[in-house]
Order: C-alpha cells, then structure tokens, then sequence
C-alpha cells in the first residue's frame, strides 16, 4: 500500500546502448581506484535524467493532480533525441561534489519548463535551482582518490556517449536506503508522437 506521502520525482531514462556506454565510463573510474575511493557511484538501475524532483514528502493528493497533468503533457510532446556527450562535475573539478554525464537537446529545456509549470500548479513550491539537464554518475564522498580520478575526467570532458530518443516520462517514487536509493516506477506517461 502506497504511504500518504512519498519521496518522488519526474525523470527520463536512457537508451540501453547509452546507459551501457556510461556504465562501462564508470568502470574504467572504478578500475582506476582503490576501493578507498570517496565516490559513491550510480548503479544503472538508478540512471536517469531527473527533469523536477518533486520532494521528500509529497502529499498524494498533489500527486494525483499532478498525474493528470503529465499525462496532458506526454499526449501534447513529440519524441526527441538527446545527445549524450561531455563530463564533467558540479560545482566544479576542483570542489567536486556531483560527477555528471552531460545531456544536450532543445525539446529537454521546453519538457522540463511545461512539468515546472504543471508542478507548481499542482501545489508545489517553484523549483530555485535552473535546469541543468545531465546524468548524475557519482557522488563525492570525500577527495579520496579524486587526483586519480580527475585524470581520466579531464581529457574525457568531450566524450560521446550516444544519442537517445525520448518517449515516454516516468513518475518515481524513491525509497530511500543505507548505501543508495531504490527507485520504483509508479506511472509512465508515453509520448503520444514520434518525430518523423
């Protein structure tokens, strides 16, 4: 039975060619470091493009309204492609915090804008941060093992990972753990169109 209020966000997944080219990517980090590394790395189960995280405890009665929305969305979007290339980590390479692939597609920025929309509509507070559309591949713990690191991400910054076609947006609900999250699906919304 589904809990009064649940962690949740709104996200997309990759191709599986692409999710396999960034887990291969992550890898070869691994491979680089001992195991004393402070980066806590994303499993390829819980890779995904968040486009709004919706928050730590949201009501169902704002999931609800916000159900119908998206799925008024998903019928109204055409599917679109996004270019998965470049590394990098926020806030930067020198403080790293986030280790991120990056994402690059016009219909992302125009997605996520009609789902801000729809979640304030829904009773949700604006999102403060802007939109940056990427891949979160690691979080950083500690520098540990962060000299070694940094010289496999500095020349890879342009890396190319493949390209991906958006069709569908997912509903997560996470469920939060020791070691990392578990991310269930509770509704997908299919795009109503693919582009010709």
């Amino acid at each position: 039975m589904m809990p009064d209020r649940v962690r949740a966000f709104v996200a997309l997944r990759m191709a599986p060619e692409v999710e396999q080219a960034v887990i291969d990517f992550i890898a070869s980090m691994q491979g680089a470091t001992d195991s004393r590394s402070g980066v806590r790395w994303i499993s390829r189960n819980n890779l995904h493009l968040t486009l709004r995280f919706l928050g730590d405890r949201v009501a169902a009665s704002t999931i609800e309204r916000l159900d119908g929305a998206l799925g008024e969305i998903a019928t109204a979007t055409v599917s679109f492609a996004i270019d998965v290339r470049s590394i990098g980590a926020f806030p930067n390479l020198e403080h790293p915090r986030v280790i991120w692939v990056g994402l690059e597609s016009a219909g992302l920025r125009a997605l996520a804008t009609q789902i801000e929309r729809a979640a304030v509509s829904a009773g949700l507070a604006p999102e403060r941060r802007s939109f940056t559309p990427h891949l979160t591949i690691g979080r950083v713990r500690d520098l540990t093992g962060w000299s070694e690191l940094r010289r496999i991400i500095e020349p890879a910054q342009n890396r190319d990972f493949g390209r991906t076609v958006a069709r569908s947006l997912i509903f997560y609900r996470s469920i939060l753990g020791r070691d990392s999250p578990t991310y269930e699906e509770l509704r997908r919304y299919r795009f109503a169109r693919d582009a010709q």
